[in-house]
């Protein structure tokens, strides 16, 4: 199982719900994260349950990054405006550096979103699993 989060700033979210919408199937069984409305909107169009944090501006963004900094999030999919001024830019920016520098996949578009999520279904990311074994602190 692994913990897969969801963001999608506000003209790409009626995309993140078609798209997680389409590939239902794959996500469920993993432990589901995503922001605030976003999570909302998820829950409404599909089954899937989903642990809501913050608003993205409002700490979303921060509370997803915090479990990436701990190494605790195996994949992010993160549909961003690139056209649109976000208030809480540094906060993105921060979420996408830690994502870097923990090697954790973080898709920003539908194109790259659909990659990993293929490569999930096809059970290519059994490595995290190793990143979780063998962390410090984990029990071997």
């Amino acid at each position: 199982m692994l913990k897969i989060a969801f963001i999608a700033h506000d003209r790409k979210k009626d995309e993140m719900v078609n798209f997680v919408t389409a590939y239902e199937h794959v996500f469920e069984g993993h432990q589901l994260y995503s922001t605030g409305t976003t999570g909302q909107r998820i829950m409404e169009g599909t089954n899937l349950k989903i642990h809501r944090f913050m608003s993205g501006p409002l700490g979303g963004d921060q509370q997803i990054g915090a479990l990436v900094a701990e190494n605790e999030m195996d994949l992010i999919i993160f549909l961003r405006d690139p056209l649109m001024a976000q208030p809480h830019e540094p906060d993105i920016n921060a979420l996408l550096r830690l994502s870097d520098v923990q090697g954790i996949p973080l898709a920003t578009n539908i194109a790259t979103a659909e990659i990993l999520v293929k490569a999930l279904d096809r059970g290519d990311f059994a490595w995290r699993e190793l990143v979780h074994k063998y962390k410090p602190g984990a029990e071997i």
